[in-house]
């Protein structure tokens, strides 16, 4: 798989992720899938600004990874290799943080999904 690919394909598994915070952040009633599984059901409105981080994150992470494949030429020169392996580093500390969260649940559906993370820009990072 070359880089742009794996960095499309990054991006899109990130939309995913970031739909799942618009819709904690707008209320959906998934608590026990966040957080270690904390909150059943909706998130209190204070601990959804933790959802509402996350996306903002995510969506750096999105700009990153397709500015280190050249799929986002302008951001390119300011975004060095060191950008991509922070978000290798973040993504890896999500697989450790979901294999060991006491919610069976986010764990069946979040560890998959950052090992592919992983693996995804763990190959944009070291093109």
């Amino acid at each position: 798989m070359s880089a742009e690919q794996a960095a499309g394909l990054f991006a899109l598994v990130c939309a995913g992720v970031c739909a799942f915070q618009v819709a904690l952040i707008l209320g959906a009633p998934w608590g026990e899938f966040t957080l270690g599984g904390r909150w059943r059901g909706r998130l209190p409105a204070r601990v959804r600004l933790i959802p509402a981080f996350s996306l903002l994150l995510l969506l750096g992470f999105i700009a990153i990874m397709l500015a280190r494949a050249g799929l986002l030429p302008g951001l390119a020169p300011e975004l060095g290799p060191g950008w991509a392996w922070g978000v290798v580093g973040y993504c890896a500390l999500g697989c450790v943080a979901n294999a060991a969260t006491p919610s069976p649940r986010e764990r069946k559906i979040w560890l998959p999904v950052l090992l592919g993370m992983t693996a995804l820009s763990l190959r944009v990072a070291t093109a």
